[in-house]
């Protein structure tokens, strides 16, 4: 049996036994659970056993709401309303500006009824208002503290990591070795040190963006460093609005089946649509006119990844992975290189 067979039978294995079980996590018994910053949100003793066997469900998107388009993100809401779990909101949540009345007005109308399940990142538009206030505003502790941006939190054995991908901002202090976010990060990461991983953001280290500026972000490169110190298994991105998937690879692009990072470009929540060029080294799926949501399954042993589109539209993308930090010998066995 091929490497991706034996991946995908057990993932898929494991998938069945724990596909009726996903409830969302409520931390410490409570219904809406705050992220906690660079601290790990512990379960109750009597409760870790069923914790380690349930799955949970991811699912959002990028790039969202439109003012002047708002159907877009009408569409990728209704999808959202079908799906129970917790919502990430990959940055650029609302257009143009980022102000109070946009996320009243546009955002709050379609996902913003998702609010109080939601675990959000900025993005740049969010910083069209000084400081990304009116966002920090709107969320309040959801966003992790105030001008940071950055906070982790569980789901089950997942360990979640919501990034603030906009280095330049100001107050942040960039994400090289060494800035206040790298620093939480490092620390953050070896706290949780069996965790499975999944991180989102807003920017993209590896995109076929057609526009290299835009597309391609070097400056993520340290925290991506992080990430992959860890075993990392998953990082989820916006910014490109456009669906695209990576192979796993390591921080510099190269091909690492066994130990790297996933890529998912899902910058399809319902502003508009960008073209791609060429695709990058590892880009294995892409799509450039549908808008959609991506739901992910996290399983102790493996997650799913599924893109979801809008209605009318037919583009989809599936499969399995496991995690690196639980998968069992066997499915480390292979995907070792023959």
């Amino acid at each position: 049996m091929g490497r991706y067979n034996w991946i995908r039978f057990i993932g898929c294995a494991l998938g069945l036994v724990t596909l009726s079980l996903g409830r969302e996590y409520r931390a410490n018994g409570q219904s809406q659970p705050s992220p906690k910053h660079g601290a790990m949100t512990h379960l109750p003793a009597k409760d870790q056993q069923v914790e380690q066997n349930e799955s949970f469900t991811l699912v959002g998107a990028g790039d969202i709401a439109g003012c002047k388009a708002i159907e877009g993100a009408r569409a990728t809401a209704k999808l959202i309303d079908q799906i129970s779990g917790t919502v990430f909101a990959a940055g650029d949540l609302v257009y143009e500006h980022g102000n109070a009345e946009e996320f009243r007005d546009c955002y709050g109308p379609t996902w913003g009824r998702f609010k109080n399940r939601t675990r959000p990142t900025p993005g740049n538009h969010e910083y069209g208002v000084p400081n990304a206030s009116a966002y920090f505003d709107y969320w309040g502790a959801q966003a992790g503290p105030a001008g940071k941006g950055y906070y982790s939190y569980d789901l089950g054995i997942w360990h979640i990591i919501a990034l603030n991908t906009n280095c330049d901002a100001p107050g942040l202090g960039g994400c090289g070795k060494g800035s206040p976010q790298e620093a939480w990060l490092r620390q953050d990461l070896s706290e949780h040190p069996n965790a499975c991983i999944v991180a989102y953001g807003h920017h993209a280290l590896f995109s076929s963006g057609i526009f290299t500026r835009h597309a391609i972000h070097p400056e993520l490169k340290q925290l991506w460093r992080d990430l992959y110190a860890a075993h990392a298994d998953l990082m989820l991105v916006g910014h490109e609005h456009a669906y695209e998937r990576f192979a796993a690879q390591d921080p510099d692009g190269h091909a690492d089946p066994e130990h790297g990072i996933r890529e998912i470009v899902v910058g399809t929540g319902g502003r508009s649509h960008d073209p791609l060029g060429f695709a990058t080294p590892n880009s294995e799926v892409r799509d450039t006119d549908t808008f959609g949501v991506l739901k992910v399954t996290l399983s102790p042993h493996s997650y799913t990844w599924e893109f979801i589109p809008e209605e009318g539209k037919t583009f989809r993308d599936s499969g399995v992975g496991i995690c690196h930090n639980q998968a069992p010998q066997e499915a480390h066995a292979a995907t070792a290189p023959k």
